[in-house]
């Protein structure tokens, strides 16, 4: 899928919009509910889709950990916040990821909740070693410069990818960050008019093997493929609500 498809894609869909309040609102709880279940799977959340689904609703799910419920609470607020900022049109700062890592991880490790890491860390299975604590404040700066000033040269979809991937290599929290790098990334689709996307926890392997691959050979190809399938995908619930064909 190429980005000039992408832009196809997003060019029809613009010509359907504006869409009903019935059919926002029948997109936006699809959404809510797989984004919220797929990007908490990727980390070792147990609950199912369904169960995501009535936890959300307010029930509790028996024999699951009070922190997934958490998880799939938070996540969804995150999802909220993330909409509140495209409604007021807010420039991507610092304190907005802070406040986005906060609620990820509210309640459930509420001393390290928006705060950078003051641990070195290593990932599992992963060739990336994230750079040592002290320098976390300086890449993070270093990386809304970049932002401001050399990422909207890049096409929307690559934006969004690099904004993920470089966010992931600094691992600037103790944790949450894989949940606070997709919230980062939909984000940015979003302000440019594309649909928010939801990484499968079926691809999960693949997905972590394009972001090793970004950050220890330079080479963020088949991540930036990766990200632009899913955003291909992330068109299919409106064609089917709005009844055209794909």
């Amino acid at each position: 899928m190429t980005l000039n498809e992408l832009d196809g894609l997003k060019q029809k869909l613009d010509g359907l919009r504006p869409l009903s309040q019935a059919a926002l609102r029948n997109l936006h709880d699809d959404l809510v509910l797989r984004w919220t279940y797929h990007s908490n799977a990727i980390e070792g959340n147990t609950l199912t889709l369904m169960e995501t689904k009535v936890v959300l609703e307010g029930i509790t799910v028996g024999g699951k950990l009070l922190r997934e419920h958490f998880e799939a609470i938070n996540h969804r607020d995150a999802i909220l916040y993330v909409e509140d900022v495209l409604r007021r049109d807010e420039p991507l700062t610092e304190w907005q990821i802070r406040n986005l890592h906060r609620l990820v991880l509210k309640q459930i490790d509420d001393d390290n909740a928006g705060s950078y890491r003051k641990l070195n860390v290593t990932i599992a299975g992963a060739r990336h070693v994230p750079p040592d604590m002290l320098q976390v404040p300086e890449q993070m700066a270093a990386l809304l410069d970049w932002y401001d000033h050399e990422a909207g040269d890049l096409h929307p979809v690559e934006r969004a990818a690099r904004l993920h991937s470089d966010f992931v290599k600094i691992h600037p929290f103790i944790d949450g960050n894989g949940r606070t790098a997709r919230l980062l990334l939909n984000l940015e689709l979003l302000k440019s008019g594309f649909p928010a996307i939801v990484l499968p926890v079926e691809r999960r392997l693949t997905y972590y093997q394009a972001l090793d691959k970004a950050h220890v050979d330079g080479d963020i190809r088949d991540f930036v493929a990766l990200v632009a399938e899913c955003v291909r995908d992330g068109f299919a619930p409106y064609w089917h609500v709005l009844g055209v064909s794909s």
